[in-house]
């Protein structure tokens, strides 16, 4: 029983760990900013005792607040869902349409994915947001979703308190001459409520206030229409992309096949079901999906393995010529280089000169690639790939689908 309550006890603080992370710490501070500045600021503006107006404005600015931390915490906490490790299929002849995860040691559920960052494989992972530290996946899509929906509507009644404020106050405060403006932070002011003097400071917090809600309006309104537009669809973001290489590898090869995405219901009230429920619980267990009549539980696992084998005849084999050691901006790679690195979370990779790596992308000054690793790194399950400057590395010669060292890499 010790060792019961030791383990829960080491899981919550785990889980409480993820606050202490650059992404939380400014989106907390960014709400923390913006209520805390729209209570004082209508507080000054418009006193909740005085009127009813004022009172359902103070009702309405906390409802945001608590609405806002409520689905935050809960994407943060509640979490994706993870599939078990060491995951099999009950039929054990489904396991050829499913790839293996050598981290996990268990096979890749359909709509699952290994997240590097939790070191696990997620539900039906959309992505992993360093807003909130952790995957957005089947359990916590819902409370991610309504967060971005919730966090801009805030804002804009937050910025709207933020103009009031500012505009009431300055109102009896400016003067215009014929080629000046005067603003006298001591006159009298129209509507007197000595509760809270508005000074410059006042002003000052109160005008970044405003640009901090506009941004993020901004900002995390687009995010929002992103996953709505997924979620009519009843796709995550990586299936999105998943779909569009399929399209491409079919047009590529001419192969005639018609590629029909699984999960899209053909309802977009249908798709939008499957992820807010009343309860708060997505349906589904994470595993098995409701899918289109014409399709089957793997169909799109299959569509995958078809791509990562695309993937291993199309990529190209190149030879380190430079060190590089792992730098997200090196500045000795040369000024492109340093100025245009990918704009992601996806690892950079140290390079030795004289090893081997096989790029499957890339831009005009970056590339993404897997190391060809020993034997012994090998049969561990581990797997090194990342970006890399372009200039550390040179085109092989030869082909490489016909040499041992492809042949070891395909093997991982």
């Amino acid at each position: 029983m010790n060792i019961l309550s030791a383990i829960i006890v080491f899981e919550n603080i785990h889980e409480v760990k993820r606050l202490f992370h650059w992404g939380p710490i400014i989106a907390l501070t960014v709400i923390g900013v913006c209520s805390s500045m729209a209570i004082l600021d209508s507080i000054i503006w418009y006193w909740p005792l005085d009127t009813t107006g004022g009172s359902i404005n103070f009702i309405m600015l906390i409802n945001w607040t608590v609405l806002i931390l409520y689905n935050y915490f809960n994407a943060m906490f509640v979490g994706p869902g993870y599939i078990p490790l060491e995951w099999k299929p009950e039929n054990q002849q489904d396991i050829m349409y499913l790839q293996f995860c050598r981290l996990c040691q268990g096979y890749k559920a359909p709509r699952s994915h290994h997240c590097r960052k939790c070191n696990r494989c997620v539900m039906k992972m959309d992505h992993h947001c360093p807003w909130i530290n952790n995957c957005c996946g089947h359990l916590n899509h819902a409370y991610f979703t309504s967060f971005l929906l919730l966090a801009p509507l805030g804002c804009i009644h937050a910025a709207l308190i933020f103009i009031m404020t500012m505009y009431t106050q300055l109102y009896d405060r400016i003067s215009f001459g014929w080629s000046s403006v005067k603003i006298d932070m001591n006159a009298a002011r129209h509507i007197h409520h000595p509760f809270m003097p508005f000074s410059i400071a006042a002003f000052a917090a109160t005008l970044f206030a405003l640009g901090l809600a506009l941004g993020t309006t901004i900002a995390v309104g687009m995010l929002f229409f992103i996953q709505m537009k997924v979620i009519l669809r009843n796709k995550t973001s990586i299936e999105a992309w998943i779909e569009e290489k399929a399209k491409d590898r079919i047009q590529y090869y001419q192969t005639g096949e018609d590629f029909i995405f699984p999960y899209d219901l053909g309802s977009r009230w249908e798709n939008f079901k499957q992820v807010f429920t009343w309860s708060g619980t997505p349906i589904g267990d994470g595993i098995e999906w409701p899918v289109h009549e014409r399709c089957n539980q793997y169909t799109l696992t299959i569509e995958q393995l078809k791509q990562k084998h695309d993937k291993r005849q199309r990529s190209v084999e190149y030879r380190v010529v430079e060190d590089y050691n792992g730098a997200c901006c090196p500045l000795g790679k040369g000024l492109n280089t340093f100025f245009r690195t990918p704009c992601t979370e996806e690892p950079r990779i140290k390079l030795t000169k004289g090893e081997t790596i096989f790029a499957t992308r890339g831009t005009k000054w970056w590339m993404y690639g897997d190391k060809v690793l020993n034997e012994e790194q090998a049969n561990v399950g581990v797997r090194i790939r990342g970006w890399f400057p372009r200039r550390c590395v040179e085109k092989c010669h030869y082909d490489s689908a016909n040499n041992s060292a492809s042949e070891e890499k395909k093997e991982q």
